[in-house]
């Protein structure tokens, strides 16, 4: 059970049977309906999450009531509100599922008494860490250089299966345009 996870880690260092014993120990298998929420902004819970099945929005709420869309979240993938995680701070995003979705967690007290059992989990940490930033800084170039029209291109190319499973309402809040626009970008194909 959970191979998809075993897999993902095993991609970049090796597991025995008993480190992978650990790692199960220390993680929560959650199951969530689309729109039942993983994390609510300004909360205390944060965890780190695999993806077994589903997919997931980051978003944050503004002070106007409508919702910025940082980022999705498919199967097989990481997710993690990083500075609430790590720094033990109030969460900064909401995330929800946008479909029923099954999500390993782990927590940081249990992820840190894993770095314990299965040191060379640091160095698999690290990659995840620095995968991460590398997604942030191209999320952020994307947005500063790339017109909507580009960014909706390019996302349909990396998730062209996922693309039909999210509405035009995060789709087009994901891409900083309005339905209508969204709309004008799609018939353009």
């Amino acid at each position: 059970m959970y191979e998809e996870l075993r897999l993902n880690i095993e991609r970049k260092i090796t597991l025995t049977d008993e480190e992978w014993g650990f790692i199960l120990e220390k993680t929560e298998f959650i199951k969530l309906k689309k729109n039942e929420f993983l994390q609510i902004q300004d909360s205390n819970n944060a965890y780190e999450g695999f993806i077994l099945k589903g997919a997931f929005k980051t978003y944050i709420l503004n002070e106007n009531g409508t919702e910025s869309v940082i980022f999705f979240s498919f199967e097989n993938e990481w997710m993690c509100d990083l500075e609430s995680f790590y720094y033990q701070k109030l969460t900064k995003y909401n995330i929800k599922a946008i479909e029923d979705s099954e999500i390993l967690v782990i927590n940081k007290s249990n992820k840190t008494l894993l770095f314990k059992q299965v040191p060379k989990l640091i160095q698999f940490h690290i990659l995840m860490v620095e995968k991460a930033n590398i997604a942030i800084q191209e999320r952020l170039l994307d947005v500063l250089n790339k017109t909507s029209k580009q960014r909706y291109i390019e996302f349909v190319k990396k998730y062209p299966q996922k693309t039909q499973k999210i509405n035009n309402k995060n789709l087009s809040s994901y891409l900083g345009v309005t339905h209508e626009f969204l709309s004008k970008i799609k018939k353009s194909f």
